[in-house]
């Protein structure tokens, strides 16, 4: 779901030229949405193609559009660059499903070790230690629940994407932006108008709650345990984990121990819940990343500090605990609808 020309007029030839390394290109097979397009829950089956390279380039746009200052893009251009197949799955993976940052390990490594990426960062004068680690720059990333770059192209994209938002709506959001200085004294990004920030508030909330559904949340626990399972059995290494979902799946479906388990997984198209497992079915207690935003109005505050409608629908929000019990069910992949994303 690209929406780049929305971000800048058009891409600097530094960020297209760090774009084009082969480093960077991997992602363009590495998803959005940690692989839970490739089940047959219905949220999921009309989603148009959405990638990490998408996103990366995204997020390195709207810091050059709101800095222009080409470490700092060129740090959110790299920001996803050691992402791993199936994305926050891996999180899950390592145990690390509630920060959900591990995904982030070996940034510089990856970057030191891209000679098309090392030619081009000395070529424009980039230190290439300063591009490593986005969470230096507030533009680029900052505490949730603030709004940076990173936080809001995967939010506006994905409002397109699953139909929050038109790109028209999505386009008045971004025009609303400007940087503000935040109570921390730091710049943030910053919605200009009271009723932008509210509106684009109020839909990101949907969207929170998509990410934390029980679809969303078991896919992603179910693909992880057969990842777990497919490394376990040798049917794949650790290391092909940091090739491209393609390839990845094409072990999987490769060994019949695996293969069952992989179209088992592309046939989840329900969820129930329960207080208690209520049988010996796969039942999963699973928590999960809050992912919400609180964004700041410039020279108001932050948009639950001055909408009492904002801060009593995030107060509803935060009450769920997430703590039911759930179980996934899969029917013949003939039975449903054909998924976003075939393979």
């Amino acid at each position: 779901m690209r929406l780049w020309e929305l971000y800048h007029e058009s891409c600097p030839s530094f960020l297209q030229e760090l774009a084009d390394a082969p480093a960077m290109q991997r992602l363009e097979d590495i998803g959005m949405n940690c692989g839970c397009e490739y089940t047959g829950f219905p949220i999921y089956r009309h989603l148009g193609p959405h990638s990490r390279y998408d996103h990366s380039v995204g997020v390195g746009l709207i810091v050059w559009h709101f800095t222009h200052d080409r470490t700092q893009a060129a740090a959110g251009l790299f920001h996803d660059i050691a992402t791993p197949v199936f994305a926050h799955v891996v999180d899950f993976l390592r145990g690390d499903y509630l920060s959900q940052e591990s995904t982030e390990d070996g940034t510089l490594s990856v970057i030191m070790n891209s000679p098309e990426l090392m030619a081009t960062l000395k070529r424009y004068q980039i230190v290439p230690e300063d591009t490593g680690d986005y969470h230096r720059y507030p533009i680029a990333d900052n505490d949730a629940p603030r709004l940076a770059a990173d936080r809001l192209e995967y939010t506006l994209s994905n409002m397109v994407n699953f139909g929050y938002a038109s790109r028209s709506e999505t386009a008045a959001f971004y025009r609303d932006l400007c940087i503000a200085e935040n109570e921390d004294g730091l710049p943030e990004l910053a919605f200009q108008t009271g009723e932008t920030a509210l509106d684009f508030s109020m839909r990101a909330l949907c969207l929170s709650r998509l990410y934390e559904s029980k679809e969303d949340r078991y896919a992603m626990e179910m693909l992880s345990e057969l990842l777990r399972e497919a490394l376990s059995l040798g049917v794949l290494k650790r290391s092909e984990l940091y090739t491209s979902e393609t390839a990845v799946i094409q072990k999987l479906r490769s060994d019949t121990r695996t293969a069952w388990a992989w179209n088992h997984y592309r046939m989840l198209s329900s969820v129930r819940s329960a207080e208690q497992p209520l049988d010996n079915g796969p039942w999963r207690q699973i928590q999960v990343k809050r992912r919400y935003m609180d964004p700041l109005i410039a020279g108001e505050g932050r948009v639950s500090h001055c909408n009492p409608l904002y801060r009593s629908a995030l107060d509803e929000y935060r009450a769920d605990d997430l703590g039911e019990w759930l179980c996934g069910y899969a029917v013949p992949v003939e039975e449903c609808e054909s998924s976003a994303k075939e393979i």
